[in-house]
């Protein structure tokens, strides 16, 4: 009996982490979607030394904002998908 209820409980879990694990990946794909392009072609190839003499305040653009977002929500979903394999 004590197995069951244990069996129910993992099973609440990892349908909990599975729900958070969706979550995640729909808001890496947001970030990433939202995100602008690094370089607009030819132009930005030319244009490329100004970019990075201009860049002093680029952590503080909404570009910068989520490129970071990005990252931390990756790595949050990288951490789910270890722990569901380990759960399985």
């Amino acid at each position: 009996m004590k197995s069951l209820e244990v069996m129910e409980s993992m099973n609440g879990l990892i349908i909990f982490i599975t729900i958070l694990q969706l979550l995640c990946g729909l808001a890496v794909i947001l970030a990433v979607l939202f995100q602008s392009g690094k370089s607009a072609g030819l132009s930005g190839a030319i244009g490329g030394m100004a970019d990075t003499f201009m860049s002093k305040g680029k952590a503080k653009t909404f570009d910068a904002k989520l490129a970071k977002a990005t990252k931390w929500i990756g790595a949050v979903f990288i951490v789910l998908t270890l722990i569901l394999n380990v759960l399985h």
